[in-house]
């Protein structure tokens, strides 16, 4: 590997990639704020440049229907949301009725309540329940991890070809790449990443975004 084609981010420059990405909108902003002070869960959340990079490939690829497993206070729904054309739609899964609650008062304030249905429920249920026929465009995973395989299985049988998996937490704070770091949620997300190197239906890359974005296209 040419490991010169690789710069490691250190404080500063990472406060200098966020300064000149369009990654400062104040309504973000206050929501981040906000999140912030639910405590250390607040990490949940995405980082502001993973937002501005969904929204980018959302906008991309046309998409008009995406789905979302993990919304959380709906910072990367809100991305995703505003990228979708008028009439679009996101399918947001999540089980917290206190979290989605802070996320319903941003979608009304940046005007895409209307383009988002929320269904509080086991992601898996949800997406097992939807037709066979139904198709998306764009996806987000970003939840309880020993079930990421279940998420994208069920998402990648309704994904248009050309469509768009986002998965996060690839990377998982560095821990993939540690043999002595064997807990249960490094197991799982090293295994899901193992499925995805190995999965010919779709062609992928994983990128040092944040904690790790894998993209996946389905061909």
């Amino acid at each position: 590997m040419d490991h010169s084609k690789f710069i490691s981010l250190t404080p500063a420059l990472y406060e200098y990639a966020i300064a000149y990405g369009h990654n400062g909108d104040p309504l973000r902003a206050e929501l981040a704020e906000e999140t912030a002070k639910l405590g250390p869960i607040s990490m949940m959340q995405i980082a502001p440049e993973q937002g501005t990079f969904m929204g980018i490939l959302a906008a991309a690829i046309g998409a008009r229907s995406a789905v979302e497993v993990g919304t959380f206070t709906g910072y990367s729904s809100l991305c995703v949301a505003r990228a979708l054309p008028a009439d679009g739609r996101i399918l947001c899964c999540d089980v917290s009725e206190e979290w989605t609650k802070i996320a319903r008062r941003y979608w009304e304030r940046a005007g895409v309540a209307g383009k988002i249905e929320l269904r509080l429920a086991p992601a898996a249920d949800t997406l097992r329940a939807l037709p066979q026929s139904h198709r998306f465009d764009f996806a987000f995973i970003d939840a309880d991890k020993s079930n990421y395989p279940v998420y994208y299985e069920e998402i990648l049988k309704r994904m248009r070809p050309g469509g768009l998996i986002v998965v996060d937490n690839v990377m998982w704070n560095g821990m993939v790449a540690d043999p002595a770091a064997k807990d249960e949620n490094t197991m799982a997300i090293r295994e899901f990443n193992d499925r995805i190197a190995h999965d010919s239906r779709v062609e992928a890359v994983m990128l040092a975004i944040a904690d790790g974005l894998t993209i996946a296209r389905k061909k």
